[in-house]
């Protein structure tokens, strides 16, 4: 679990427990950026990039996918945002932003049939500190 930015015990376990066991089988990753309440565009950013690594290790072209939010439809939180294909709205991620301690962390997660390792490298080379969490 531990890579060099310190995991809150209960945000991992937390994320893990959206892993759970259901008609798609998940891992995922906790994103840690030092972006604070004010910079929800940059944070939104690095949320974009992080879908389109992830679509890219999921065999999806970042270009045939969109986001849908959270503030288009109530049943989501406002800082909930998934990655869907345009020509079908096949699941690629889904996501929440949390401002925790000052910064913003995005747990967001993707089908475990996508390359998990690589998405967590990529998610490195953009400059972020990543923890990953297998749902199995």
């Amino acid at each position: 679990m531990a890579d060099s930015h310190a995991v809150d015990e209960d945000l991992y376990q937390r994320t893990k427990a959206l892993l759970e066991p259901g008609e798609i089988e998940l891992n995922g990753a906790i994103v840690h950026t030092d972006y604070d309440g004010q910079e929800d565009v940059q944070m939104m950013q690095a949320t974009l990039d992080v879908g389109d690594i992830i679509a890219e290790h999921t065999g999806h072209d970042p270009e045939d996918c969109f986001v849908y939010s959270g503030n288009d439809d109530p049943d989501f939180s406002s800082n909930q945002h998934q990655g869907l294909t345009l020509e079908d709205e096949e699941f690629v991620w889904e996501c929440q932003q949390l401002l925790r301690e000052g910064s913003f962390d995005i747990v967001i997660y993707y089908r475990a049939t996508a390359d998990h390792e690589a998405i967590l490298e990529d998610v490195r080379d953009l400059g972020f500190d990543v923890t990953g969490v297998r749902g199995d």
